[in-house]
């Protein structure tokens, strides 16, 4: 199959195993992978820049489809000598006094901002990371992005009743690359080659059989009737 495959990707998911997959079972349709940021990622798809896109949801899902692969667990962020360096694991309610970040691109979606409000909403989450590795209030995250922006002055620990984010692929409604698109689903969703969707392929039709020419059926032989035997007499 040939032709091209461009799949976009937001911070903190990494496309890379099914890149390689991808490059596996297509080597002749190449595939480009592009970060977007969280606000890019609906838009890039709906524009045809992308094919599709590797994002998080809620998220922005006007006109796409979204197939969920895979939930992240949500982490506190806060510095490394911080009182609750020592703690496993964190519930809302701990946090209840302390200043929590809420970036713009945050993808998690609250019902109620936890914590204290902070007096501005930093622009990203990268933003919110530096506020936070100066000594200033905390940030929840998808695991992902605290790994992204791990630095060595700062801990993170699971927060238990935190809202998750899903990971999915995006991709249009109104889809002109079914095909690569089916692909990618199969790929991203574990599917082994043979039991990858792709187009389904053309029949083959099959050839009606020759009619053999009938010639006069052939005359059987007759046979000599038997003469019947004379009957005694009693």
């Amino acid at each position: 199959m040939t032709g091209s495959f461009t799949l976009a990707y937001v911070p903190g998911v990494t496309p890379g195993k099914w890149a390689r997959v991808w490059e596996e079972r297509l080597p002749e349709t190449p595939l480009t992978l592009v970060q977007v940021t969280v606000a890019e990622a609906g838009a890039k798809v709906r524009s045809g820049e992308a094919d599709a896109a590797l994002l998080r949801l809620p998220g922005d899902r006007e006109d796409l489809h979204a197939i969920p692969l895979y939930t992240e667990t949500s982490v506190v962020v806060f510095p490394k000598d911080h009182e609750f360096a020592a703690a496993d694991e964190l519930s809302v309610e701990d946090l209840a006094e302390h200043v929590l970040w809420q970036p713009l691109d945050d993808p998690l979606d609250w019902d109620e901002q936890p914590g204290q409000p902070p007096v501005e909403r930093p622009e990203t989450t990268a933003d919110a990371i530096q506020i936070v590795a100066a000594g200033v209030g905390m940030l929840v995250v998808p695991q992902s992005l605290a790994r992204l922006h791990h630095r060595k002055d700062l801990k993170y620990v699971p927060l238990s009743d935190a809202p998750q984010s899903r990971v999915a692929l995006s991709f249009p409604i109104r889809d002109e690359n079914p095909e690569l698109i089916e692909h990618m689903i199969g790929i991203v969703r574990g599917r082994t080659v043979n039991s990858t969707r792709g187009p389904a392929p053309e029949p083959v039709k099959k050839q009606a059989p020759q009619q053999q020419r009938r010639g006069p059926a052939p005359q059987q032989k007759r046979q000599p009737a038997k003469r019947a035997k004379p009957r005694r007499g009693r």
